[in-house]
């Protein structure tokens, strides 16, 4: 697992929870301790609500070792999972260097929202060996993943990526061809992006948009708290390469959205986004 962000120390431990041997490697040792610590925090509640043993809980830390050498961490992987920031060019350094880190074996996948396996897979000599592997967060509570599967994704990948995500007590779905925004992403960026439109035109608060939503539809994050919960960046990001990508200006980013971006207010992440915290 590359990345000791929110995201990537949360697949990693996921898939400790059901046996897995994970490395997570980060360039940063904080974070890398920041990761261990969170994670422990979130199974000990499981353990305070008698959802799981104090022995599992330290069985499931236990089995994820950090490092932030990148050579230490993939160079015996059966899978590599990337979930760095949100930006095209750091990402497709990282799948060369794996490339010529990992075994022939092994796959290369990435946790991308927004970044079909192509545009990476293309810096490697192992396309037919990599995919997209889509989790949501937080990822010790959502079930879904979102299988990715590129031009020249082998067969024998896309059913070792499926198994695999089963075999971590996740629900694999299966995107027989890339698209942007794959399936939620693609859904909810329509809807949430109607949401900011709205709240640009001063029609009604991100508060009250926030409410109609959770009362009127049901869900259980109006699209504001949602985009707070996930990190502003990892929204603006995934919208501006959309938008970059399509040059449609539907796609445009939210002038507000980027404001708070500018202005460092991320979300939960940081302790004010939208809201404060």
């Amino acid at each position: 697992m590359v990345g000791g962000g929110g995201m990537g120390s949360q697949i990693a431990q996921q898939a400790a929870l059901h046996g897995v041997e994970v490395q997570l490697q980060d360039v940063s040792a904080d974070q890398l301790r920041k990761a261990v610590e969170q994670n422990r925090r979130l199974l000990q509640r499981r353990v305070e609500k008698a959802r799981l043993s104090q022995a599992e809980a330290d069985a499931a830390v236990a089995l994820v070792r950090t490092t932030t050498d990148l050579e230490e961490a993939a160079g015996g992987a059966e899978i590599v999972i990337e979930a760095i920031v949100e930006k095209l060019e750091p990402k497709r350094d990282l799948f060369a260097q794996l490339d010529r880190i990992c075994p022939p074996r092994t796959i290369l996948a990435s946790n991308s929202s927004t970044m079909p396996i192509s545009q990476l897979a293309s810096a490697t000599a192992r396309a037919d060996r990599c995919c997209n592997l889509h989790f949501f967060f937080p990822v010790l509570l959502m079930e879904l993943c979102e299988v990715v599967r590129g031009p020249q994704t082998s067969e024998e990948t896309v059913q070792f990526a499926m198994e695999f995500v089963r075999q971590m007590g996740r629900v694999p779905v299966l995107l027989k061809k890339e698209i942007d925004g794959f399936i939620v992403n693609r859904i909810l960026h329509h809807a949430s992006q109607e949401a900011y439109r709205l709240l640009d035109a001063g029609v009604a608060s991100f508060e009250d948009i926030d409410t109609a939503v959770e009362k009127g539809l049901n869900w259980p994050l109006g699209p504001f708290r949602l985009g707070d919960l996930s990190g502003l960046d990892v929204t603006y990001n995934a919208r501006r390469h959309i938008y970059e990508t399509t040059g449609d200006p539907k796609y445009k980013p939210s002038q507000q959205l980027r404001r708070k971006v500018e202005e460092g207010k991320l979300g939960r992440k940081t302790g004010e986004g939208w809201y404060r915290y």
